[in-house]
Parts: C-alpha cells; structure tokens; sequence
C-alpha cells in the first residue's frame, strides 16, 4: 500500500540551495544538514532561486538514511534524510525503514 501524507501546513521558501524531494529544510532555506535545526520537509526537488514548498506540520514522507524503526524520533543526517541519534529532532517515525533510501511517514514536531 503507498504512504500517504497529511500535511496540515505547507509554507513557501525561497531555495538558497538545491533540495531534494522528501528531505528535510533547515531554517536557511538549504537542505537540512546533521546537528541542524529543522524547519520541515521538501515534498519537491527544487533548485537555488526557486520558491520551495516545506511541510511544516503534520505527517510528511521522508527519505531514510538508515534503518528507522516506527516510533522513535529522528532528525536530519548530512543529506538531510531521517535518522535516530539526530542532535535536533525532526519529528516521530509512524513507518518503519529498512535501509536507507526507504521512504516513511514522519509526524513532523513543528
């Protein structure tokens, strides 16, 4: 069955460098990088200049960087993919990943 999400908020950011669809955004409009902050998740690959949508609030699918088991909170790894022992949580995964490049629903903290 495909994953589905349920986005309460979506803004829009001017994009101050490529991202990558179901990747988390950082608060400077970038792909969200380890140990960063994050603002949401890029439903769209979107280039520098373009105005990006972010998922802000509510459930996203997010690209995993590794193995993710449904229930534990996740934040951004340095291609900004979802994973456990991030220093800045993201959110909570509802799915579970097997390997990374998996996609899975993440209730986002906002």
């Amino acid at each position: 069955m495909a994953q589905t999400k349920q986005v309460v908020l979506t803004t829009t950011v001017k994009a101050a460098s490529p991202i990558v669809a179901n990747r988390f955004v950082n608060f400077e409009n970038k792909q969200a990088k380890a140990g960063e902050a994050v603002l949401g998740v890029s439903p769209y690959d979107c280039d520098e200049g373009d105005t990006a949508a972010v998922d802000v609030i509510g459930i996203a699918l997010v690209e995993a960087g590794g193995a993710v088991a449904a229930g534990v909170e996740v934040g951004a790894d340095a291609q900004g993919c979802a994973v456990t022992g991030a220093a800045k949580v993201a959110g909570t995964a509802l799915t579970a990943a097997e390997a990374a490049g998996d996609i899975i629903r993440v209730l986002l903290k906002g």
